[in-house]
């Protein structure tokens, strides 16, 4: 058997499953990028809120690529389970918020019909840093609004045009993105769009539409074929669509909406004015964290994050990174322990039943070494601080951007072999984060600190 509707009376009693009437909810949700994360992240808050009486913001789920998702989740009626690991238990539920599964390039028009319904009150994206199509500057590239390629910006304008000719309200669109400011930034780039493209429409999506700005937390790695196997084992029948997750999780949002929204603090989200101490204390201490287990962790031959820090050459460096160098840069909100943070982040780290791959972590590294690195190095340079973990962790970087022996999954991946193929060890380092490199704009390193940086190159390229 296969999860669906008809099957759920079969699943063994311990099995949580929907508590509500999956046929009596209207779509009020639109979420751009139906990946593992926000299938363990948003759409378990929004399961969360329907089960605690909330009603009518089932979730249409857009891939913006691949069919892989819809063709697992279709066939299931958007049913899905949801399995949170730690090392002494497993628990398993089954997630009934998402009700509709479009992929983008097959069908754009009802990726539109959806975003403009009369129903539809919140969008959220979970896109990676790459879907907002930004230059190291910030701005979006001029390639999305000249191209051919529809993107997350051509599918949200299209749906605010006949939004507006239908004499419909605007839209909360939610960033669950690991951006800085993820909000203002969503607002900037939509805003610098439409100027180009439909500068009709600004005045309308400045006056009805929210894009406030929120930080996630939750460990979801990516799942394999034999993740899959495993699964029939436990609900005796197949769920092609299974996620398995952490027992963390956590969801801060600004409460700032253009309408309606779920009432998501049934599952613990925290409704705040201003999110930026959580975002930045996320992005620098787990993600940051995350990135550079990935790249020293890759570099020593290794596979997964709890293999990472229980490496006694990592481990040292990742803490110092953490403890010493990222949290000083901080400004923490009253309440907000970032030593008790930095403990529960080395536990969750170490937590063997979830199989987190380095190598998914590593991807896209460019987009993400700005906020996680670059940022708090900045501040760290400006204060006459040393910051030799993170200078370790951006050589790891780089050496593995070279691409020798792998693959690497980079928008700018050709651009960085070629700047390893015209300067070297010697020169990689001004070719990339000098005042006219590859990232300038984004850069936190003084002369002093690309100096050191080069030497590290030079130690890991050597051996």
């Amino acid at each position: 058997m296969r999860l669906s509707p008809e099957t759920l009376a079969h699943l063994p009693g311990d099995v949580q499953r929907p508590s509500y009437d999956r046929d009596a909810q209207r779509r009020g949700i639109v979420h751009l990028g139906l990946g593992a994360f926000h299938r363990a992240h948003q759409a378990a808050y929004t399961d969360q809120a329907m089960a605690a009486g909330d009603r009518d913001w089932a979730i249409t789920g857009v891939s913006l690529r691949s069919p892989h998702v819809h063709d697992a989740l279709a066939p299931q009626d958007g049913l899905y389970t949801l399995t949170e690991r730690d090392q002494s238990a497993q628990r398993m539920r089954v997630i009934g918020a998402i009700r509709d599964v479009l992929v983008a390039p097959h069908d754009p028009g009802a990726v539109v019909a959806a975003i403009a319904a009369r129903d539809t009150h919140v969008v959220t994206l979970t896109v990676t840093e790459k879907g907002y199509c930004r230059r190291p500057d910030g701005t979006v590239d001029p390639a999305v609004v000249n191209g051919r390629a529809r993107t997350i910006y051509h599918y949200l304008c299209d749906a605010f045009a006949a939004r507006r000719a239908a004499g419909l309200p605007g839209l909360t669109l939610v960033s669950c993105d690991n951006l800085t400011a993820n909000g203002p930034v969503l607002h900037r780039a939509i805003s610098e769009f439409l100027d180009a493209t439909m500068p009709e429409l600004r005045a309308w999506f400045e006056a009805e539409c929210a894009c406030p700005s929120t930080m996630v937390d939750r460990i979801v790695p990516a799942v394999t074929a034999s993740d899959l196997d495993r699964v029939p084992s436990r609900l005796e029948m197949r769920d092609e669509a299974a996620v398995i997750t952490e027992p963390f999780h956590q969801w801060v949002i600004e409460d700032r909406f253009a309408g309606p929204r779920p009432r998501w603090e049934a599952g613990g989200a925290q409704f705040v004015a201003d999110v930026s101490s959580y975002e930045t204390a996320k992005l620098r201490l787990l993600n940051g964290a995350h990135s550079a287990l990935a790249y020293l962790g890759l570099a020593r031959g290794l596979s997964f994050v709890h293999e990472a820090v229980a490496d006694p050459a990592i481990r040292p460096l990742v803490e110092r990174l953490m403890r010493i160098e990222a949290a000083p840069t901080i400004d923490a909100t009253a309440g907000q322990d970032l030593p008790a943070y930095i403990d529960a982040l080395l536990h969750r780290f170490a937590n063997p039943a979830l199989a987190h791959r380095l190598d998914q972590i590593a991807t896209d590294g460019s987009q993400k070494i700005g906020p996680r690195w670059l940022e708090p190095l900045a501040i760290a340079c400006a204060r006459g601080m040393a910051s030799p973990a993170t200078l370790q962790a951006l050589a790891a970087w780089l050496v593995f951007v070279r691409g020798n022996s792998h693959t690497v999954a980079d928008p700018l991946a050709d651009r960085l072999s070629g700047l390893w193929n015209e300067h070297g060890a010697n020169g990689i380092v001004d070719a990339v984060f000098g005042d006219a490199g590859l990232l300038p704009a984004t850069s936190g390193l003084d002369g002093p600190s690309r100096r050191e940086l080069t030497r590290m190159v030079h130690e890991r390229t050597s051996t």
